[in-house]
């Protein structure tokens, strides 16, 4: 199976990892979502060869998941936002910090805190049933594979 693209896999997390696996793709969208959106930004906070982040910046707008816009006309300047699309993978981040926080927070503790800027609550990404609420684990779920169009 080696020389298969990521995208060309009947697989959500596949196509998915396609766009975001690489390391420091996720680094620099756990960034975007901390209010980074200029490429200067992104560089300090990461250590990051420029042409690397610059690659990946391009990938994500790409694909949809920051928009580039320019905010100074002289010399000519942009900033990465996050679009829906890319906001949409906030729970998928969050899940990271949690399972990091968990089992590689080490003797310091966990080095970020996330709270409900209304409330004050820990933020949390659980699995949820959409028809009884019911929180679930991996135990309590089955994935069914549903066939191609065209294939029997």
């Amino acid at each position: 199976m080696r020389g298969v693209a990521l995208s060309d896999l009947h697989c959500s997390v596949a196509r998915a990892l396609d766009i975001v696996g690489e390391r420091w793709t996720l680094l620099v969208l756990r960034d975007a979502f901390q209010g980074k959106r200029r490429f200067e930004e992104f560089s300090q906070s990461l250590p990051i060869a420029r042409n690397v982040l610059a690659s990946r910046l391009k990938t994500l707008v790409e694909h949809g998941i920051l928009e580039r816009r320019q905010y100074e006309e002289r010399p000519p300047r942009f900033e990465y936002r996050l679009t829906d699309k890319g906001r949409d993978l906030y729970p998928v981040i969050v899940a990271l910090v949690q399972w990091g926080d968990r089992y590689l927070a080490g003797e310091a503790g966990p080095p970020l805190d996330i709270f409900h800027r209304d409330c004050g609550g820990h933020v949390g990404v659980d699995a949820v049933c959409r028809g009884c609420g019911e929180v679930i684990s991996a135990r309590d779920a089955n994935g069914v594979y549903r066939a191609l169009p065209g294939l029997a």
